[in-house]
């Protein structure tokens, strides 16, 4: 199974790298905490971000636990540390960031499907979690609440040296070259260097197409297909049916319809049915942060940090 995190031992400690989207995969916080507990409490650890943010409820799972750990943890932001990555950066003893590296904050943002009331309960579980995180920055940064609440909800970035001047980074280091190559674009303020950034890295990445013997022209030969176009389709598609999965709560479906070339309209029918046989009430209560459930009805819904586009 793909992951969004791995963790990797040291002579001295280990190395825990996130260079994905928190919450990826349909692999929650849950199994990243159970690696972190299999290490010696005491150990230095040393973590390595370079991902767009996800889960907000994973977020400050992992924040509490890096943060009850007793040894050292040294925080090192390899490209970008955005929306819920920032705030696990916090519990960073010490938070390096190369000079070209980005650190945002902004508010939580989420979707529920519902009634009136459903709405009114997103929104106070969506203040309670951006009263967490503004603590968290505070914390780390010693600026005043009111400060901190103004840049998330305009959505600010931070390149390193005004990281480190706002109090949410500690040292500057050399430049590293952009390894990131996820989507930036749905985020309102995004700097233009790190769209940039991305697509380069994006473009860098990309297998280059193998030679192939081309026939014999005719005079009624069919036209070659566009390879780039026809790969930018699948691609869509593709993370269409991701996303519809893992919105519905049902992440494990998405290889079965891809395998099956599955159309969007079917895709949706059967997750609707899918939905409705495990739950047919949408007005059940949604979970509230700090609060456990076992059913999980729309968590991953709920507890996603979606990018908004402004």
């Amino acid at each position: 199974m793909q992951n969004w995190y791995s963790i990797c031992a040291l002579n001295e400690g280990a190395e825990i790298s996130i260079y994905d989207e928190i919450g990826a995969y349909g692999v929650s916080a849950k199994a990243f905490l159970a690696d972190l507990g299999k290490l010696p409490d005491a150990d230095p650890l040393t973590l390595r971000l370079n991902s767009p943010g996800g889960s907000v409820f994973d977020a400050v799972a992992i924040y509490n636990a890096l943060s009850r750990h007793s040894g050292t943890v040294t925080v090192s932001i390899d490209g970008i540390a955005a929306s819920a990555a920032s705030y696990i950066a916090m519990a960073g003893d010490e938070i390096i960031m190369p000079e070209n590296a980005f650190l945002m904050i902004h508010d939580p943002s989420g979707l529920v499907m519902g009634t009136a009331s459903d709405m009114r309960s997103m929104a106070d579980a969506l203040e309670k979690i951006g009263a967490s995180l503004i603590k968290g920055y505070t914390a780390k940064s010693g600026k005043a609440e009111k400060e901190i609440a103004k840049l998330m909800a305009a959505e600010t970035w931070f390149d390193a040296a005004e990281a480190i001047d706002m109090g949410l980074a500690d040292t500057m280091v050399a430049p590293v070259k952009m390894a990131a190559r996820f989507d930036v674009s749905g985020f309102r303020n995004t700097p233009e260097a790190i769209i940039k950034a991305v697509k380069a890295a994006a473009k860098s990445a990309e297998p280059t197409p193998a030679p192939v013997a081309k026939p014999a022209p005719t005079a009624k030969a069919d036209p070659e297909p566009d390879l780039t176009a026809v790969r930018s389709e699948v691609m869509a598609y593709a993370k269409t049916v991701v996303d519809l999965c893992r919105l519905a709560g049902q992440p494990q479906m998405a290889a079965g319809f891809l395998e099956a070339e599955t159309s969007l309209e079917d895709v949706r029918k059967a997750l609707i049915d899918a939905r409705a046989a495990v739950d047919p009430d949408i007005s059940v209560h949604h979970p509230q942060p700090g609060t456990s459930s076992d059913s999980r009805p729309w968590a991953d819904v709920i507890a996603k940090t979606f990018k908004r586009k402004g």
